[in-house]
């Protein structure tokens, strides 16, 4: 089977109609041998920010000379992203091998696997294969029910800043996504909490205790920007100065959140010197979250999805420009918040680029122009990702900036359009 085979085949298995829990996720990887047992994990969960505090953390545990997994998703450009081993994506032939594998074993159970529980089997399967020492797995959706959750008590159990997103799933209060998100945490790991609303901490502080799990709260009390920029960003924290390549004001706080990670794992027993820190931070990259992709036009790539996201872009934008009026390309999907999402946008425009973006619940490029023309925003709608981009681009003078947000959808096809993946 070729890796395009594999993922067509588990692109079948939709979630549609299938009731949430864990027990297809546990039945299919006791059929191959329970690989999830056999490893380490450090467990995010969180709805804005568990990427890059994901690969943040991985990169300094293999800076430390750990060999280590990477779980991640949605993917930009290919499937393969998804899993990673030492920053390196899983091959095409082992993905259609392993793949395989993790379909066979599927055929026959009475409650078939969604696509996300076949995913997550193929990653336990593959990163025991490749030996991992530790795999920094991210949550798809939630938590507590989330098929990630299947693993034992990982070493720590991280929650990234949360805001109301999928709430038809998890709840429409911060008190009841904490409550879904705090499920990650399981007696015998440590725990470690974006410090953010009274609300979501309370609901964290109590899971903890009742679990006896020691909780380490970010403090952005000692959090000092020092020096930022469009190559990345120095800042003192708990009294340390470290370095991140990562733009955006928002990096920094999960740059907090990924070293408290790593102090947790330092107190589990993980050999984790300071200079391997500092140099994971250093080197993480997290492509299509505040990313340069080029210069002179300044070209801004970020997958910010929801009001929280577009906020925090909003903010680095603001902070990397000041005074400069941005030329937008963008797609969105009709069941955001885009009205709000918009509102953060529309006072540093210049003008929006409207795309559709490669998806079911995609808003219509027409539409979207369409309500920012109503807004008082400049907007031409575009046939296709490629016709957006070339329209800002050839619009766009030396000093401009171009910004393409809105999506995820999207992002994949940008970056492969400026030739980075």
């Amino acid at each position: 089977m070729t890796g395009q085979e594999a993922v067509d085949l588990i692109h079948q298995e939709a979630w549609t109609g299938r009731k949430p829990g864990l027990s297809r996720t546990f039945e299919l990887l006791g059929r191959l041998g329970n690989p999830h047992e056999k490893l380490k994990f450090v467990h995010i969960t969180g709805t804005n920010g568990k990427g890059s505090t994901a690969a943040m953390v991985a990169q300094a545990l293999t800076s430390g000379g750990c060999r280590v997994g990477l779980y991640t998703s949605p993917h930009l450009w290919t499937f393969h992203e998804r899993f990673q081993v030492d920053g390196q994506p899983i091959s095409d032939p082992d993905l259609g091998r392993v793949a395989e594998q993790v379909i066979l074993a599927g055929r026959g159970m009475e409650d078939p696997a969604t696509e996300f529980e076949l995913m997550t089997a193929l990653g336990m399967v593959y990163f025991l294969e490749q030996k991992c020492d530790i795999v920094v797995l991210e949550v798809g959706l939630g938590g507590r029910l989330d098929s990630t959750n299947v693993i034992p008590a990982p070493e720590v159990a991280v929650i990234t800043n949360l805001g109301l997103e999928h709430t038809a799933e998890l709840g429409d209060t911060l008190t009841l996504i904490a409550q879904e998100k705090a499920g990650i945490i399981k007696p015998g790991c440590r725990a470690v909490l974006y410090k953010q609303t009274d609300e979501v901490e309370g609901v964290v502080s109590t899971v903890c205790r009742q679990t006896g799990v020691e909780l380490t709260l970010t403090a952005p009390e000692t959090l000092q920007v020092l020096e930022a920029g469009r190559d990345g960003q120095r800042f003192r924290y708990r009294g340390e100065e470290y370095h991140i390549s990562l733009a955006g004001a928002y990096q920094v706080s999960n740059a907090a959140t990924a070293i408290d990670t790593v102090e947790a794992l330092r107190k589990a027993g993980w050999e984790i010197p300071e200079k391997a820190l500092r140099e994971g931070l250093s080197a993480a990259k997290w492509p299509g979250r505040m990313e340069l992709a080029r210069r002179n036009p300044d070209i801004v790539l970020d997958g910010g999805h929801n009001p929280q996201c577009m906020e925090a872009l909003a903010a680095s934008l603001a902070r990397l420009y000041p005074g400069k009026k941005i030329r937008f390309l963008i797609g969105v999907l009709a069941d955001k918040d885009y009205p709000d999402m918009l509102s953060r946008l529309l006072p540093m425009s210049h003008s929006f680029y409207t795309i559709t973006p490669d998806s079911p619940r995609a808003l219509s490029a027409q539409d979207l122009a369409s309500y920012l023309q109503g807004q008082g925003g400049r907007a031409v709608a575009c046939a296709n990702t490629r016709e957006g981009l070339e329209m800002a681009l050839a619009q766009a003078g030396p000093e401009d900036i171009v910004c393409a947000c809105g999506s995820l959808y999207m992002l994949g096809e940008v970056r492969h359009l400026l030739g980075l993946c």
